[in-house]
């Protein structure tokens, strides 16, 4: 690992939607993100969830980008009226918002002539100043990048493809791995010990969560850190806290090397 890198480096999410905050369309964004972050050793720290208010878009970058290596926008950068993502972040940054001509020539190539490319959809040619173009392989309109701060687009697919694009920007540190065991204890039954475990590793992030599944009540514990032995040997300890307080550990999904599971 090089002077300057880092385990883990950070990034802060801000979804911009009213049809997210209406509950009209749900955010499944968030969980992929930070999915495919943690892979890369980047972690998801922070989700703010805006309307399509100028000022409460604004608000957001300048209150995030100096607190987080990263920050990505979704949303909000489509050909309608409501799209003013990409306005909101030309004056955060206080750059013009102007027609990017490589924007625009990819949307003439995506819809086959520059007749087809309607104002509507020239709006989303409109990038601001300086800015980088992100890829879209699905719908052409690019995101773009500008600073520490990447604007993709809020439909999953599209931005999913915009994402392949987007991690090969970032700084990577070290994959975060996650072990997880199930057990029929009730929360309060593992919580002393729980806590003992999470004082005694701090490198190992270690969380409770009930779940009904089947009309049985249950909980999974899981662990996660940078750090395999460690982890492997937190949830070998858990494993045998579940067993002491007269539980059966199962449903266990290890990510952890294993070899020191059980010593």
């Amino acid at each position: 690992m090089s002077p300057d890198q880092k385990d883990n480096y950070t990034v802060a999410l801000i979804v911009v939607g009213n049809e997210i905050l209406s509950g009209r369309t749900q955010d499944t964004n968030t969980s992929w993100i930070a999915e495919q972050l943690n892979k890369i050793g980047v972690l998801l720290q922070q989700v703010r969830v805006v309307p399509d208010v100028e000022p409460d878009i604004i608000a957001a970058i300048h209150d995030l980008r100096e607190k987080y290596d990263y920050v990505f926008i979704t949303g909000g950068i489509g050909p309608t009226h409501d799209d003013i993502t990409a306005e909101a972040v030309a004056k955060a940054f206080k750059a013009k918002l102007q027609l990017n001509q490589t924007a625009f020539d990819i949307l003439v190539r995506h819809y086959g002539g520059e007749e087809y490319v309607t104002p509507p959809r020239k709006k989303m040619a409109m990038i601001p100043d300086g800015a980088d173009l992100i890829n879209n392989p699905v719908s052409g309109a690019p995101g773009f990048q500008i600073e520490n701060v990447f604007v993709m687009a809020g439909v999953p697919r599209i931005m999913q493809a915009m994402f392949d694009d987007v991690k090969t920007r970032l700084k990577k540190g070290k994959p975060v791995l996650s072990n997880t065991v199930s057990c029929s204890l009730a929360e309060s039954d593992v919580a002393e010990p729980l806590s003992a475990l999470q004082d005694k590793y701090p490198s190992v992030s270690i969380g409770s969560y009930p779940h009904f599944r089947g009309g049985l009540l249950g909980l999974s514990l899981v662990l996660r850190s940078v750090n395999d032995q460690e982890l492997d040997r937190a949830t070998g300890e858990v494993i045998g806290m579940i067993a002491e307080l007269g539980g059966e550990p199962k449903a266990l999904s290890v990510q952890s090397s294993g070899k020191l599971l059980g010593d």
